[in-house]
């Protein structure tokens, strides 16, 4: 696969070429992540428990989540812009700062995930049973923390150079070595969900040595140099930070999301309402991939018109984007309600189980379509480095409508712990489209003025 030039105007071409590898490798990491659940549901006697005790860290994976996106997303569309102004030291600068941060926070992070991961997880709802599995699990994962942040938050960087197919091939030898240990840790060493997170761990490692070994050789336009630690900019950083704030506070927010709605549907439902509520929070993963993946391809391509002053091309991607998105989760939606125990089935093949999460299922997925609508805004606010709007467009969907709903739609039902999956449909309708209609009305005016500025009037926003 050739490498994308995204000076060449053809801004479908671009977007496509930098989304599909995207696409492939995210579809591969979902997939070991899910291939771990499908396992951990099937050993003997405690499965069922086992899956619930993973969605019970689920939040603290998104917070890991959370510190990654921070310093990728954040930095890989300084990064971009720079690229299209021509200014590649800036460009390497702003990368070697990202990969600074991402590891000094792995590293934090692991330390303090080490010390308090029991209490943490106590404060998330976990009974002693779940406790049982949910803390060794997350203590093997908070040992491979430095490495997932690594490979996973150096990936836009590989994609804004124009080499979105190293990033998938990174994902990709992670995530067969994760298939082929996952059985043989789990079930013949007998290591149960221990083994599931030491395949993950191992997993990681891989991925992150092909992005380290990818960024120090010759082909790579940008040189990763740890010399920058000497030179370490926090000016940069504080740049970094401040448009990874929008990213950060998105997955911060589907953190407290899962915190409440575990909390609410231990109250209403117990530790089965918080199993189906982990599978079908892997269903919608499986679903989302493919439209993040297109936001994502989409990003490096605006962003790099956006430094080259070519309005033109950022409304044409803009427009592009969203028509994907629409297009996909309308069939995606479709197809799920049409066949939903097929795919809660995947996870566990109890009858009664099937039975309960099917209107489960079918409530939180209502008004689905409307969530491309949110990554389509998010993603042209961040991309264009609109850092005030990416992050209270964040809050507005979870905080401010899907946790209070969380409380207000139980009140509703019936069964309460169906309402707790009636506050998603209600978020993303609401905030999608007011995410989505404050973009146009605020980005595409703006755009008609880079049409008449040339390239050589460009001053970069991020000298030091």
């Amino acid at each position: 696969m050739k490498r994308v030039d995204f000076s060449n105007g053809r801004i479908f071409q671009n977007i496509l070429l930098s989304a599909i590898p995207l696409l492939v490798a995210q579809l591969l990491n979902l997939l070991y992540n899910i291939v771990d659940r499908i396992y951990i549901a099937r050993i003997p006697s405690v499965g069922m428990d086992a899956l619930g005790g993973i969605g019970l860290c689920f939040p603290l994976i998104s917070l890991i989540t959370g510190f990654t996106n921070l310093y990728g997303s954040g930095g890989s569309p300084l990064c971009s812009i720079e690229l299209g102004c021509k200014n590649h030291p800036k460009a390497e600068k702003i990368m070697n700062t990202s990969a600074i941060l991402l590891i000094a926070t792995g590293f934090v992070i692991t330390c303090l995930g080490w010390m308090f991961c029991s209490p943490i997880l106590r404060l998330f709802g976990a009974s002693d049973q779940m406790l049982t599995y949910a803390w060794p699990y997350m203590m093997i994962i908070f040992s491979g923390t430095i490495f997932s942040m690594f490979s996973v938050g150096m990936a836009p960087f590989i994609n804004a150079q124009g080499f979105s197919y190293i990033g998938m091939l990174c994902v990709i030898a992670g995530a067969l070595i994760n298939i082929v240990l996952d059985p043989i840790l789990i079930f013949v060493c007998h290591l149960g969900i221990q083994g599931a997170a030491l395949a993950t761990i191992i997993a990681q490692m891989i991925s992150a040595l092909i992005a380290f070994s990818f960024l120090k050789s010759k082909k790579a336009s940008l040189k990763l140099d740890f010399k920058e630690i000497r030179q370490f900019s926090w000016d940069i950083a504080r740049k970094i930070i401040g448009l990874g704030s929008a990213a950060f506070t998105m997955q911060l927010t589907n953190t407290l999301v899962q915190i409440a709605g575990n909390f609410q549907l231990s109250v209403y439902g117990g530790d089965l309402y918080i199993s189906i509520r982990t599978v079908i929070a892997s269903i919608t993963q499986i679903m989302d991939t493919p439209v993040h993946a297109m936001s994502e391809g989409a990003s490096p391509v605006l962003s790099y018109n956006y430094g080259a002053r070519n309005g033109k091309g950022i409304r044409k991607g803009i427009w592009i984007m969203a028509a994907m998105g629409i297009s996909y989760t309308a069939a995606a939606w479709a197809t799920i309600m049409i066949h939903p125990a097929f795919f809660i089935s995947i996870f566990s093949d109890d009858p009664s189980m099937v039975n309960m999460a099917i209107p489960a299922l079918q409530i939180y997925l209502f008004g689905y379509v409307f969530q491309s609508l949110q990554y389509a805004g998010q993603t042209v606010f961040k991309s264009l480095n609109r850092k005030k709007e990416a992050i209270f467009f964040s809050l507005f969907r979870k905080v401010f409508i899907g946790i209070p709903g969380m409380f207000i739609m139980p009140l509703l039902f019936t069964n309460k712990a169906l309402g707790v999956f009636a506050a998603e449909p209600v978020s993303n309708v609401i905030g999608g489209l007011a995410c989505f209609i404050t973009m146009l009305i605020v980005i595409m005016p703006s755009l008609k003025k880079l049409d008449s500025s040339g390239l050589e009037n460009r001053k970069s926003e991020y000298n030091v």
